[in-house]
């Protein structure tokens, strides 16, 4: 199978990844939200909860991804990141696995 071509059983382990990377990211951002919300001492500070909501849905939005053409650089940003560990992706191919892990090796160098 190509390093494009998914399998049912890597398209459910990738799906499995994809929603834990997800669930985790949001809940850290639910959490940094309720620190700030629990800060707030003045209209600013609302205004700048707001913002940085904003800011984290956009960067959600781009960042989750499940067109299987570009998971692998999600599933490689992800790692860099710390939303998924390798353990995540076992059962994918291993064609597949190093090129998620020489994507995150070159984000990581940036």
């Amino acid at each position: 199978m190509s390093a494009t071509e998914w399998s049912k059983q890597e398209k459910e382990i990738a799906r499995r990844a994809f929603k834990a990377a997800y669930s985790r990211e949001c809940m850290a951002i639910a959490e940094s939200v309720r620190k700030m919300a629990s800060e707030i001492n003045d209209p600013i500070g609302l205004w700048q909860l707001h913002d940085f909501l904003t800011e984290k849905r956009k960067e959600t939005d781009e960042k989750y991804d499940f067109r299987y053409s570009v998971l692998p650089l999600v599933f490689a940003r992800l790692l860099c990141e710390g939303w998924i560990k390798q353990e995540d992706l076992a059962g994918i191919s291993e064609q597949k696995l190093q090129e998620i892990r020489k994507a995150a090796e070159f984000m990581r160098e940036r």
